[in-house]
């Protein structure tokens, strides 16, 4: 009989071609089209409800995000070419930094121990490497074509 895990069903039916090696097209970063897009845009916000704790933990008011923060990722989304690409490692670059920052910040307010030097480090950094994203935006704006 063969071993029950945890992944396994003595019931399950194989799918088809399991335990088979299948090549992965392109096996590179998976393009999802438009929905890449989407994905970019929630990245976008999920940084900023992280960068609005960060600032909290600064004793940083909260920001009103600008209409061009707001609109930054379908901005660069209709540009297109090396600016998207940009932004696209520049935002994963963001949250690579954003993430462990936030997580250490906690973990010391956790422990009673006040924040707000290092959070304001995180903070300022957060800010410098957002207005470098947005420079990827030339300043008159994207005309629309068609």
């Amino acid at each position: 009989m063969p071993m029950v895990t945890a992944f396994s069903s003595p019931h399950r039916v194989p799918a088809r071609g399991e335990g088979k090696p299948f090549p992965l097209p392109g096996a590179g970063r998976a393009d999802f089209g438009a929905g890449a897009g989407s994905a970019l845009s929630m990245k976008w916000s999920a940084l900023h409800d992280a960068a609005a704790v960060v600032a909290a933990l600064a004793g940083q008011p909260v920001e009103a995000r600008r209409a061009e923060v707001r609109n930054f990722p379908a901005v660069v989304r209709d540009l297109g070419g090396w600016r998207y690409d940009e932004a696209r490692r520049g935002i994963d670059d963001l949250a690579a930094m954003m993430e462990p920052g936030l997580s250490a910040l906690l973990a010391v307010r956790a422990r009673g121990i006040a924040a707000v030097p290092a959070a304001e480090a995180l903070w300022q950094e957060f800010l410098l490497a957002r207005e470098a994203l947005l420079d990827l935006v030339p300043q008159q704006g994207v005309k629309r074509l068609g």
